[in-house]
């Protein structure tokens, strides 16, 4: 027994020593890392040839990098909107840079930062620079962006995705009743389909006509942008879209969709002669995720701040961070912000599904706090709805995309019940308690009648007042908002027509309007909120991405990130829209 006890602790001690060993290694690694820099410095030079090949996933404002990749040249996980926009802003009026090539994107942004990255080469084209744009295959989105080139050009085998926007829910009914897992569901508003997969097997029709309603607004935005470039009518663009006549490269060129249908050497030679260069002349491409490292991300300059908060990721009760948006982080930022004489007002930028509906009320508590000393406009991304909406509703003013998600002004609570699964694996749970609902939730136990009322009363008390804030913030009476509420999306477009948005446009947009409120010419934008470089922060950072996975994996995401809080009851009670609305 001695022998195995001192076994024991002789296998115990060297894990110990070597787990101690990798992390005292890790740190020597990262304070070399962190005092020499081994990153190239990049260098543009005369008659370059900006290169836009997204194929990452995106995010509004770029990821964090820390010092220790930087010195390490490791690429980051995802691209930010913030830099690429700043990028074609400067390359404008960079001498250095005669045009840009838009080529073999794989696009992984959402519909409203792609329609931002083509409105600021819409922008870019008034400087009389030439914009050209090549792929093997153009997927539909990839597409909607080449075509706000002079020229667009497809391989000879390939061709392009013309086929309207579509969009796949699952339903999870069935599901449940397979395996003996229930969602215990409570909701308020006719369109609030989060909880919708859980209730039954196929869409809704309330569900049908506001996705049917979204998409159309897209794809309308679409064909507009589209139109401006071709000599195609909205009327042929639906039936080439209707037939997949663009689906074959000689169709495609035929059609007009696309000018010409080349080789990607012949593209190449196509660059160098726009560009006027001899034979022994060479083409100096220069990537974007490379020319942005000399490029800033600021707006403007003057001894004045206008201060832009990104709030990017689903609303968790807590302390959020750099995907996620907690209550304890934003707080700390605002009160931060308004401390400082400097900043005059502050642009939030939103891009969020929405999530506690707690979090949310506190993080709108505290920008009308703020509100008291400093304007505050909205910025909305991709999505800003429910809880995302929630936060903007008592701003100063309010910013959309055309293709903005906005709206989804509802509440839900989901409860998981495993009773009936446990039940057939044999599993059984008994409960003591010193009053009837002192256990109040369980997964092993139906909700009791009097707990069921409880929570249906604080879904609708939180409902309620979610109608109060909007009412409030943009001066209309609670019945009128309950009218465009009920949980339903809009399009920015549509949202604007209803009265929840006070205009289209994107983040430059908003912070110029802030600067206006507050009266300044003479500002400089600062990004917030600031995170720390230091060990312990790259540390937390290695966790499982949150962009490498598949559009099941991230469906299941969601529907996990419902149940499966740590904090407060509250948390159940959910303002958010489904993350699984993936429109392609």
């Amino acid at each position: 027994m001695k022998f195995l006890k001192n076994l024991l602790a002789s296998v115990l001690g060297t894990f110990i020593a070597i787990v101690l060993s990798f992390v005292f290694l890790f740190i020597l690694l990262a304070g070399i890392a962190s005092s020499i820099d081994t990153a190239e410095e990049v260098s543009v030079r005369e008659n370059s040839l900006l290169t836009i090949s997204l194929q990452k996933p995106m995010t509004d404002r770029s990821p964090k990098q820390f010092e220790f990749e930087a010195a390490f040249n490791l690429d980051a996980e995802a691209v930010g909107l913030d830099k690429i926009l700043a990028s074609i802003r400067s390359a404008k009026d960079d001498d250095r840079i005669e045009g840009i090539s838009i080529e073999h994107t794989f696009l992984q942004s959402g519909m409203s930062q792609t329609q931002a990255i083509r409105d600021a080469l819409t922008y870019f084209k008034k400087s009389g620079k030439f914009i050209y744009a090549y792929h093997d295959y153009f997927t539909q989105k990839d597409y909607y962006l080449a075509s706000v080139a002079d020229s667009v050009f497809v391989h000879p085998e390939g061709g392009v995705e013309l086929a309207g926007l579509a969009s796949e829910v699952l339903y999870l009914k069935k599901f449940q009743n397979i395996t003996g897992i229930e969602m215990q569901v409570i909701r308020s508003g006719a369109y609030k389909s989060a909880v919708e997969p859980f209730l039954q097997d196929e869409m809704s029709e309330e569900n049908r006509e506001q996705i049917k309603s979204l998409l159309d607004s897209f794809w309308s935005e679409m064909v507009v942008k589209i139109e401006e470039r071709t000599t195609l009518t909205p009327q042929k663009i639906n039936e080439i879209a209707s037939s997949l006549d663009a689906l074959v490269s000689a169709n495609a060129v035929e059609l007009g969709v696309v000018d010409n249908a080349i080789l990607r050497n012949e593209y190449t030679e196509l660059l160098r002669s726009k560009m006027e260069l001899e034979e022994d002349d060479k083409l100096h491409r220069i990537d974007i995720e490379d020319y942005q490292q000399t490029v800033s991300t600021q707006f403007g300059e003057g001894k004045d701040r206008i201060a832009i908060v990104y709030a990017q990721g689903e609303i968790i009760y807590g302390e959020g961070g750099e995907f996620q948006i907690g209550q304890e982080l934003l707080i700390r930022t605002l009160k931060k912000i308004k401390n400082h004489d400097r900043t005059k007002a502050v642009v939030i930028r939103i891009n969020s599904p929405g999530g506690s509906s707690l979090a949310s009320e506190l993080i709108y508590q505290e920008i009308e706090n703020f509100q008291q000393e400093k304007p505050v406009v909205i910025s909305m991304g991709d999505v800003a709805a429910s809880g995302g909406y929630y936060i903007a509703a008592g701003a100063d003013y309010i910013f959309a995309e055309p293709t903005t998600i906005t709206g989804s002004i509802g509440v839900f609570g989901v409860l998981p019940l495993v009773e009936n699964l446990a039940e057939d694996w044999g599993i059984s749970a008994s409960q003591v308690t010193t009053h009837p609902n002192a256990l109040l939730y369980s997964p092993m136990k139906s909700l009791t009648p009097s707990a069921t009322k409880e929570i249906k009363q604080q879904i609708k008390r939180v409902y309620s007042t979610f109608l109060e804030r909007v009412s409030e913030g943009r001066e209309m009476s609670v019945a009128d908002v309950d009218k465009i509420a009920q949980g339903r999306v809009w399009s920015g477009t549509d949202a604007h027509d209803i009265g929840l948005v006070d205009s289209l446009g994107g983040l430059e947009d908003a912070v110029a309007y802030a600067a206006k409120l507050a009266e300044t010419d003479a500002y400089k934008t600062t990004n917030y909120p600031k995170f720390s470089d230091d060990f312990e922060s790259f540390l937390e950072s290695l966790q499982p991405s949150p962009f490498v996975q598949t559009a099941i994996g991230k469906s299941l995401q969601y529907y996990q990130s419902l149940f499966s809080k740590q904090t407060t009851h509250m948390d159940h009670i959910q303002a958010r829209i489904p993350f699984e609305l993936n429109i392609r």
